[in-house]
């Protein structure tokens, strides 16, 4: 029993076979070729390169220079009309009493307010807050005390 008998690739007997420079010379050359790819991989494994940077996306490109807002909170002790959300960054944007996508719900029978809304910003130092800035009359002293339900910023992940 031999395992030759296995062989896929069988030898072609000598006398059909004529050995001739041309195919040494084309033998030797893949060699050399495939031992240099061999060799360019491995130094570009071994040769490593370690790279610090540190970069500001543009808030001027189309491809994400916003990114978007989820904010619900409740004011339990603040009339709805007199709750406004302000955003204001570094580029020069500064809107006091934001609406856009955004809904004021009354609660405990209009003494309170549920603020939902969603908003997209700058990528560049800034603030956003939820402020009485946008009523038409300032209210005395204020109560301003609040709940977060939900603040969440850019897409959500799934896992």
């Amino acid at each position: 029993f031999s395992s030759f008998r296995f062989d896929i690739y069988r030898k072609v007997p000598k006398d059909l076979t004529q050995p001739t420079y041309t195919g040494a010379i084309i033998s030797v050359c893949c060699c050399l070729f495939i031992l240099f790819l061999f060799l360019s991989e491995l130094t570009g494994f071994i040769a490593t390169e370690i790279v610090n940077e540190l970069y500001v996306d543009d808030p001027d490109k189309d491809s994400g220079g916003k990114i978007e807002v989820n904010l619900n909170i409740s004011l339990p002790n603040l009339h709805c009309e007199l709750v406004g959300l302000d955003i204001q960054d570094e580029m020069g944007r500064h809107e006091v009493g934001h609406i856009d996508n955004s809904m004021k719900i009354p609660l405990n029978n209009g003494d309170g307010c549920r603020f939902e809304g969603h908003f997209s910003i700058n990528k560049v130092p800034g603030n956003f807050h939820v402020s009485t800035h946008s009523a038409t009359a300032q209210p005395q002293n204020p109560d301003m005390t609040h709940i977060i339900h939900k603040l969440s910023f850019g897409d959500k992940l799934q896992v």
